[in-house]
């Protein structure tokens, strides 16, 4: 570490110094999360070069094509807070955090890459698109049987996994699985990215704020941001939002087990109902053989008696 980043660390830790206690609103929170990265670039440039594996050396210049605008309202018809990048003049990067979980982030994730990847202007030839990456940090877990931290999707074949196009990337971290991180997301500090956007608690964060001067920063800003009373208000109108689409996304979820109950109960109930329905036609088709052997035996008794 040189000299200025040392000077720079400890002015950083003075300022973290007086953070205390649990911590009010997360990183988790989209719009702060946004506010973050768009307020101090050094942290949006590592945390990019953390997810796609990349040197500090590497990075020429990031830039968001969607800020949040001085005195902007943030109000409850916002729904997306995802922040737009373009890295080194040649690559579109999405990053978004998501906390609910409305099940349709595959196809939602697959929506928004593909808007980035069109972006083609008229006359352009097919060879100069950008590459595109699309990032969500997810606060549950999306596929339950293949639990993962860090995955990375892009076309391929599905019997040899040639890669189609490397210039179309999904991505996604899940914030729920951090004790799954390989050595490769920990050697890229992925993981503690993670942690600091899952902490409770400012000891939490001043402890992984020790460890690299780039969470350092980011505690750093997460701190003064979360001093401004604007943000605050902006953040807690994002928290009633998604505590509503929660709870409506919860009730959907139960109302969508009662209906799967109901259905197996109608399902098992039809089912019963066709074997005793099979029951009663082998018992009357049984019924009706007997039958045909009285009526037969009669037949014979007459013709003997006659």
């Amino acid at each position: 570490m040189s000299n200025k980043e040392a000077k720079t660390l400890t002015t950083k830790n003075e300022i973290l110094k007086n953070a205390t206690g649990p911590v009010t609103i997360r990183l988790t929170n989209d719009y702060l999360f946004k506010r973050l990265l768009q307020e101090n670039s050094q942290v949006l440039k590592s945390l990019i070069c953390s997810l796609l594996h990349f040197s500090p050396t590497q990075v020429k210049n990031v830039t968001i094509t969607n800020p949040i605008l001085p005195g902007e309202s943030i109000t409850d018809k916002t729904v997306i807070l995802d922040v737009n990048v373009v890295f080194n003049n040649k690559s579109r990067i999405n990053l978004e955090m998501q906390v609910v979980n409305e099940l349709n982030w595959p196809e939602r994730s697959t929506i928004y890459a593909c808007r980035n990847f069109s972006k083609l202007n008229k006359g352009k030839k097919y060879s100069v698109i950008k590459p595109v990456w699309q990032i969500g940090f997810l606060d549950f877990n999306l596929f339950p049987d293949s639990p993962a931290f860090y995955s990375t999707y892009k076309l391929c074949d599905i019997k040899n996994h040639h890669i189609f196009t490397d210039k179309l990337t999904i991505g996604v971290v899940d914030l729920t699985s951090i004790s799954l991180a390989t050595p490769e997301d920990q050697r890229y500090n992925i993981d503690k990215w993670a942690k600091l956007f899952k902490s409770q608690t400012w000891e939490d964060i001043k402890m992984l704020a020790a460890q690299d001067i780039n969470i350092n920063a980011a505690a750093t800003t997460l701190y003064q941001l979360s001093e401004d009373e604007r943000i605050q208000q902006q953040c807690e109108a994002r928290e009633d939002y998604l505590l509503r689409e929660q709870d409506l996304a919860d009730r959907i979820a139960d109302r969508e087990k009662t209906i799967a109950k109901q259905k197996r109960a109608i399902a098992e109930k039809d089912q019963a109902i066709a074997e005793k329905d099979q029951a009663i036609a082998e018992k009357d088709q049984s019924l009706a053989s007997k039958d045909e052997e009285i009526a037969r035996l009669k037949a014979l008794l007459a013709s003997k008696n006659q």
